[in-house]
């Protein structure tokens, strides 16, 4: 394909990404609207989210591995028919109970269809480190701008008109994307319809990352209901893996091949993305709620703060092209992990220093800075480490392994607001983002052992 051809491509790709993120974000600044609307609690509407967010994770690594065998193609034009769906129905629904099947299910199960496609064609269309690096960049930059925007654009349709609105809103970008997607891209290989589906993998790896996510969600609840969940995920993933073992010594194609964990160059890769979505998410649930709870910012003035980080992460996307080519992927992520660290000590300096909301600005676009650099070079080097063969199995784990970041990020800096372990509120906060600022050091410490210069495998 030309380049022409190629950024023709990658518009529905970078929309397919940015619709998602997008959705795991823009509810959070509609709580209370939809459980007045709906006549529920605060509680349902959080209980809709957090099985969004399950099912998303538990159904990645099954619909990357639906691609080898249905195509990349049709497993994305699927996951947009679904999403749509579930947005409409979401948009209509009488009561929580129709919002659960459209928002949580329906969205949950079209965006583990649609998104492992859209890396593996990344991966497949755009060969070699620095034009790989560009689609990524532009894929993980609307990703990031997708999370970042979603509680402004979502809190200035739900204030503006109605938070309706924004379901609306998501099933018209999803027929945006399904129209380019239909004209532009293409399938590089054609699908294999003998490869066999592992069902009872599917169900074990789903059943694991369930009672992880369940667990991690659990932690600012029941400590102990939390430790039973997550030893019941670990137990569950260990029969997972040992029954992949056992396919494969039976010369039985499984969901997942343990090859995957056999690049150290990969692996230390998906740490770095797992801290990075953790850090991510888990900075912006905790400056959202300071915002909120404690200045008493309503919702587009939390948003138009948080564009700060925004634009860092969208500066840095853009740059990705450029950076790969001047500098090893190795140092791009250090140094993302470095200008992250430093922007958390920025905001909470400033924060000390003074209560204007400008304080906040500097800080929160070196940490969009940070993680927009890193995003992009941590995707290429996983992506880029396994040949074409196996992108289904490895784009379905990165993502998992990143879905499950999101979640954790979220899940411990709410364990550490409503703990109380300080006397006061500004403290809790504060604490929640040295917490985040320590998990990011260990982020780095993995990328200090990534090599120099990783060679791509993909072909």
């Amino acid at each position: 394909m030309d380049s022409n051809a190629l950024r023709r491509v990658l518009v529905p790709l970078a929309l397919a990404q940015f619709i998602c993120s997008f959705a795991g974000s823009n509810m959070n600044v509609m709580i209370n609207d939809i459980s007045r609307d709906l006549d529920t609690t605060v509680q349902g509407v959080q209980l809709a989210i957090t099985i969004f967010l399950l099912v998303m994770a538990a159904l990645m690594i099954p619909g990357g591995k639906l691609t080898d065998r249905y195509g990349r193609k049709r497993c994305l034009t699927a996951g947009l028919a679904v999403y749509g769906l579930g947005a409409v129905l979401s948009a209509f629904a009488p009561g929580l109970p129709v919002l659960i099947v459209g928002n949580s299910i329906l969205e949950g199960v079209g965006t583990a269809l649609l998104i492992p496609p859209v890396y593996i064609l990344a991966t497949m269309l755009f060969t070699g480190v620095t034009s790989r690096a560009r689609a990524f960049g532009v894929i993980n930059g609307m990703a990031g701008i997708g999370a970042a925007t979603g509680p402004l654009i979502g809190g200035l349709i739900t204030t503006m008109l109605s938070w309706r609105v924004a379901f609306l809103f998501q099933a018209l970008v999803v027929v945006v994307i399904f129209v380019l997607s239909r004209r532009y891209v293409r399938d590089p290989r054609p699908p294999d319809p003998s490869r066999p589906f592992d069902i009872r993998g599917a169900v074990l790896s789903s059943a694991g990352l369930v009672l992880i996510v369940s667990g991690v969600l659990a932690a600012d609840n029941n400590v102990w209901l939390m430790l039973g969940l997550l030893v019941a995920g670990a137990l569950t993933l260990v029969w997972f893996f040992h029954s992949v073992r056992a396919k494969e010594r039976a010369g039985v194609e499984p969901l997942l091949s343990t090859e995957l964990f056999r690049s150290r160059t990969s692996n230390l890769g998906l740490v770095t993305q797992n801290v990075q979505w953790l850090v991510l998410m888990g900075i912006s649930f905790v400056v959202s709620a300071y915002l909120q709870v404690v200045r008493g910012y309503n919702a587009i003035e939390t948003g138009l703060i948080l564009t700060a980080a925004t634009a860092g992460v969208l500066l840095a996307s853009l740059s990705a092209e450029r950076l790969a080519r001047r500098h090893a992927q190795r140092s791009l992520v250090l140094t993302g992990f470095a200008v992250t660290i430093g922007g958390i000590a920025l905001f909470l300096a400033l924060l000390a220093l003074s209560q204007q909301a400008w304080t906040f600005l500097p800080g929160l676009f070196l940490i969009g800075l940070g993680i927009g650099a890193m995003l992009t070079p941590s995707v290429n080097v996983v992506q880029s480490s396994f040949p074409d063969a196996l992108q289904g199995e490895i784009s379905g784990l990165s993502r998992s392994v990143s879905n499950l970041g999101s979640s954790l990020g979220a899940a411990i800096a709410g364990t550490i607001l409503v703990a109380g372990i300080t006397r006061t509120p500004e403290r809790s906060y504060a604490l929640a983002l040295v917490v985040l600022a320590v998990i990011a050091l260990g982020g780095m410490v993995a990328a200090a052992f990534l090599p120099r210069a990783a060679q791509s495998q993909a072909r």
